[in-house]
């Protein structure tokens, strides 16, 4: 008898503690966010500690912490290896219980960790990474892209240079899945238009001397040498072409990829007269100054921010939106993107356009110059706008799409 209403006792004991903690689960407000990318290289000033400044601006600005939510931001060093980076992001969701993994500059990370957080069923919210893969063949329901991708850089650049005479084409191509990528899209865009692509040459990632890898594209007699590369290999290239006279002797530099921090450390006298294609600018409008200015205070560098960085502050707002539209953290990914995809985004730097099936955001993207020194008016008054490419020409059709979340 005494063992019997002991057992009684022990289910009716469980029972209670099972009806109080499923309200408390079902209203849980907590979420962590983890940013990964390049905190120490070749890619840091595009990103690094100022991509963490824009996720804990976009926390704050998102209102959910008065709303009783708890936010916590995380951040990690990838180092460019995708074992490293997926062994932060590993660790991240198992032990620490991370939500969401944000930014992740470098494609080859980026493409590895989009395929961890599949299999745990977490968040990818990229920014950083170029490589359209990322919402093509490599799609998943648990990973989204925000900002920009390999297809948008060609057909702004690639398309807009081969129309105005550059109809010979010569690539300098970092040696991993962004460079590949990048080099494959500017390709296909070159020819389609009527260019021809005489050949390419891949150099390692984080390269100090380009002097053999120019002096093959000087040679080559391209009318354009497309630099299929980012960050400090951009500048490093860019840099040492002017030494070598590439420019001076007639070739044309296409910087494929471009930020803002590349010019600021090139200088405009070396800088001036690239081309090159970004979906956001400081100075667009009065919204971006707004923003960018207020972002430049929390800066740890005191630098305007890079498009990776303001489409990172863009993505983590919709995040937070999906959270607080959904009442509570469902620790669920893909439900997470499903409602991302199904709410209408609208932020100030990039205002209104559809999150498709296949994970990317829908945003205008621009053709840029920069300026000639004497046509600066001050501190990163880099570019003037050469023209617009609408949202939908800067993103591939989805009827073109191999991802395999998209309806034919």
């Amino acid at each position: 008898m005494t063992t019997r209403i002991a057992r009684r006792f022990a289910v009716s004991v469980a029972l209670a503690a099972l009806c109080l903690a499923t309200p408390a689960l079902a209203q849980d407000k907590t979420v962590k966010i983890g940013v990964l990318n390049d905190m120490s290289s070749l890619y840091a000033d595009i990103g690094g500690p100022n991509s963490v400044a824009a996720v804990k601006m976009a926390v704050e600005d998102s209102g959910l912490k008065a709303k009783g939510w708890t936010i916590e931001v995380l951040s990690g060093d990838h180092q460019n290896k995708p074992d490293i980076g997926v062994n932060i992001a590993r660790q991240w969701i198992d032990a620490d219980k991370v939500d969401a993994i944000a930014d992740t500059p470098n494609s080859g990370v980026a493409l590895a960790v989009s395929n961890l957080v599949k299999e745990k069923n977490s968040v990818l919210l990229n920014s950083g990474a170029a490589t359209a893969d990322l919402t093509g063949k490599a799609c998943n329901p648990n990973t989204i892209s925000f900002t920009y991708d390999t297809y948008m850089l060609a057909n702004g650049t690639g398309k807009a240079l081969t129309r105005a005479g550059g109809d010979t084409w010569f690539f300098l191509t970092a040696d991993y899945a962004f460079g590949h990528a990048l080099e494959r899209d500017t390709g296909n865009v070159v020819t389609q238009t009527g260019g021809k692509v005489l050949g390419a040459v891949r150099h390692p990632l984080n390269t100090s001397d380009f002097s053999s890898f120019l002096l093959q594209a000087q040679s080559s007699k391209a009318k354009v040498i497309g630099l299929a590369n980012a960050g400090g290999d951009t500048t490093n290239s860019i840099k040492q072409a002017s030494e070598f006279g590439i420019v001076q002797g007639g070739q044309k530099l296409a910087a494929l990829l471009l930020f803002i921090n590349d010019v600021h450390a090139l200088g405009l006298k070396t800088a001036q007269g690239l081309t090159f294609t970004e979906s956001f600018y400081w100075d667009l409008n009065d919204k971006t100054r707004e923003w960018s200015k207020r972002f430049q205070k929390l800066s740890p560098k005191g630098s305007m921010p890079s498009m990776t960085v303001a489409g990172l502050y863009a993505e983590i707002l919709h995040y937070l939106k999906a959270m607080e539209a959904i009442g509570s953290n469902p620790h669920d990914g893909a439900k997470v993107v499903a409602k991302m995809k199904e709410l209408p985004t609208d932020d100030p730097l990039f205002g209104k356009g559809p999150l498709r099936a296949d994970g990317r955001r829908l945003i205008p993207a621009y053709l840029f110059e920069v300026k000639k020194p004497e046509e600066s008016k001050g501190p990163w008054d880099y570019y003037k706008q050469i023209a617009t490419i609408s949202a939908e020409d800067a993103a591939k059709p989805l009827e073109a799409s191999e991802c395999p979340l998209v309806k034919k």
